[in-house]
């Protein structure tokens, strides 16, 4: 079963266990509650699909961009080796490209400046891993979610008809769809 096969169940098996919550949390509003339990829930339900929705499309696509950077920088490294080290080594975890330092000549200025370049690195790259992923967190889609949400509170509020534990039901049913979902993909994994 190929990769793309695999997500589309288990976005497939996502969706059902959301529908089925939220027709659980709907017939209970029908049954024991009023249509303003109802509206609460449902505002605050769509607007929490929405963000989830479009944090997994924007962070999916993060991911393969980086993918596609990552092939074409293993590409050119690859390249530079001959195919006895690509065989010896085929990650090339073994590169000579560092001289190491021997134990003599480590002074605590050497080291101070050890440190100093090795944070230098560090937040160099937290930076571009910040710069890379900002396409996952400020998304349109995503910004737009929010925005429902936003919008749908502060709605329900000015018309006085907020309710906040429907509410927050409505928004708790994703997470809780997320955690079933996850316990049937395994128990149907260790069938």
């Amino acid at each position: 079963m190929g990769i793309k096969n695999l997500m589309m169940k288990m976005i497939k098996n996502f969706a059902k266990v959301f529908l089925l919550v939220d027709l659980c949390i709907i017939i209970y509003s029908l049954s024991f509650e009023n249509f303003y339990w109802l509206l609460n829930s449902q505002v605050a339900f769509f607007a929490s699909i929405v963000i989830t929705v479009s944090s997994f499309l924007s962070y999916r696509k993060n991911i393969q961009n980086r993918l596609k950077n990552f092939d074409s920088k293993m590409e050119t490294k690859i390249e530079d080796r001959d195919k006895v080290d690509e065989i010896d080594d085929p990650f090339d975890l073994y590169s000579e490209d560092i001289e190491p330092i021997k134990e003599e000549d480590l002074t605590p200025e050497k080291i101070k400046e050890i440190i100093k370049e090795e944070k230098s690195k560090v937040k160099r790259n937290s930076f571009k891993n910040t710069i890379f992923s900002t396409g996952g967190f400020v998304s349109i889609y995503r910004l737009l979610g929010y925005g429902i949400l936003i919008f749908g509170f502060f709605s329900l509020n000015n018309n006085n008809i907020f309710l906040p534990i429907p509410f927050l039901i409505g928004l708790g049913i994703v997470p809780i769809a997320v955690l079933l979902t996850k316990l049937i993909i395994k128990s149907e994994v260790s069938q």
